[in-house]
């Protein structure tokens, strides 16, 4: 299972547009926790790529089901399921992400792979503590977002599973 963030992994928020990839476009999305219309920036190619990995694809944002109507589409990734995240994202005490928890409650022991900006140390102890199986927690930069590397070292992961 491959949980799938969406803002910094496939919408480098923090790119300086001058440094952007060619292969980025700007998407117009309107999802329903957004007080009005936001601008993603996504590279088609990226849909290619993920189906290509040996994943089955789950989308792992505070986008949840709104990622199905942007960011899919955009992609040209069918819809995928989410894993429902609590509220307002609010840092646990512990320093986690507020992902974590429900992500490892959604693995449920199973491996999986875990592509977001916000990994941190803290993530990492939670699930090297809480997940019997394993798991790869790969943090992408939220200015470079996803390149050809990530997707090498994803697949390289999986591959070493079989």
């Amino acid at each position: 299972m491959l949980l799938l963030d969406v803002d910094g992994p496939l919408n480098p928020y923090h790119a300086d547009p001058d440094s952007r990839p060619a292969t980025y476009r700007p998407y117009r999305a309107e999802p329903a926790w957004a007080p009005g219309p936001v601008e993603v920036w996504l590279d088609a190619a990226h849909g290619e790529a993920l189906r290509a990995l040996p994943f089955d694809l789950v989308w792992a944002t505070t986008w949840q089901a709104c990622a199905n109507r942007w960011i899919a589409p955009a992609l040209g990734l069918p819809p995928l399921p989410f894993v429902p995240l609590p509220g307002p994202a609010v840092w646990r005490p512990d320093d986690t992400c507020p992902k974590t928890w429900p992500l490892v409650d959604r693995a449920a022991g199973r491996p999986f792979a875990w592509v977001d900006d916000d990994i941190g140390e803290a993530d990492r102890a939670y699930v090297a503590a809480h997940h019997p199986g394993p798991a790869l927690l790969h943090r992408v930069h939220p200015g470079r977002g996803l390149v050809a590397a990530d997707f090498e070292a994803l697949a390289v992961w999986a591959d070493g599973l079989r």
